[in-house]
């Protein structure tokens, strides 16, 4: 064999081990960003993170409704849909490091969550429990899940020495209107009538930046209200055809079904003008039914009636006022 080839064969093997190395070391890293332990994550300014997107129904791509709001280290969450936790892996954000959650309503798909929350940020060190501020109800829920889980979280305490107050639940519960000063930012709340539960809206304000979030499909006129000159409205649209068209979309659900979820939430062809009608710059949708395949699609809808910024964010996606 020539020393030309056996150079030239040496060359390849050090690539080949080069390329292996690269991919354990990339496998490592991506594996360190999924299961690893996160720092407190810190934010330079008042900040949306869209960490579940999805609304009520089952989406592998989207997790439940979990909007957070981050500023400074502080992180409060709107609402604990379905996979709270996952949506916080993918965001960055350690589950421990949330202390506030507020709710928009008690429909389950908005508290789902909450139990995870509530007992995986006590087991990943949480040393204070949780406050969450919600409509009428909140507090009977919380009381249920606590006794639900009561059994298997004292043994839980006891087996790994767990902080005594890490899974403790403080509740605050509101029907109207109500404001809080957190850190430099003011948290403000207003109640949305004409729904088949009592719901909130909760808005942010820090300096001259604001963001609102919604999290229902009525009481619209006291959100566009609410949400004058917002920078950021983040709200839901669903497309839920006519009973006369169901069967041209191939749709096997009953037209009374469709009726009864036109009234439940806000169609996509209204909610452009909702937007409008409170001088949102910005519009963040979410809980969006069906998803949306392709950005333009929507676009194209929503820019018939409102002519503002439009953001149509994935799970973990980070938008600043």
């Amino acid at each position: 064999m020539s020393t030309r080839l056996i150079l030239f064969l040496g060359l390849i093997a050090a690539i080949v081990v080069s390329w292996i190395g690269a991919f354990m070391l990339y496998d490592a890293a991506e594996l360190a960003e999924r299961v690893g332990p996160l720092d407190d994550r810190q934010f330079s300014s008042l900040s949306l993170v869209a960490a579940g997107t999805g609304g009520g129904y089952e989406n592998p791509e989207r997790r439940g409704p979990v909007m957070a709001v981050g500023w400074n280290k502080n992180v409060v969450l709107v609402d604990a849909g379905r996979s709270s936790t996952s949506a916080l892996r993918i965001s960055s954000i350690p589950v421990a490091q949330p202390s506030l959650v507020l709710i928009t309503n008690l429909l389950p798909l908005n508290t789902f969550g909450l139990a995870d929350l509530i007992y995986t940020g006590w087991l990943e060190g949480r040393e204070n429990g949780l406050r969450i501020i919600g409509p009428p109800g909140t507090k009977k829920m919380v009381e249920h899940l606590q006794q639900a889980y009561k059994e298997g979280a004292t043994g839980l305490g006891r087996a790994l020495a767990l902080s005594k107050d890490g899974d403790s639940v403080q509740v605050t519960e509101i029907s109207g209107d109500y404001s809080e000063e957190l850190d430099g930012v003011t948290i403000r709340a207003t109640g949305l009538k004409g729904g088949p539960v009592p719901a909130l809206a909760w808005r942010f304000e820090r300096g001259r930046r604001t963001l609102v979030i919604s999290g229902t499909g009525w009481g619209s006129d006291q959100l566009v209200e609410f949400s004058r000159g917002v920078d950021l409205l983040v709200h839901e649209a669903v497309f839920v055809p006519p009973p006369s068209d169901v069967e041209e979309f191939g749709v096997l659900v009953p037209p009374e079904r469709l009726e009864r979820e036109a009234k439940l939430h806000t169609s996509i062809q209204e909610v452009g003008k909702l937007a409008k009608s409170a001088g949102a710059r910005g519009l963040v949708l979410v809980r969006m039914r069906p998803p949306p395949f392709y950005d333009f699609q929507i676009e194209s809808v929503i820019s018939q009636d409102y002519d503002g910024k439009l953001f149509l964010p994935e799970d973990g996606e980070v938008i600043r006022p």
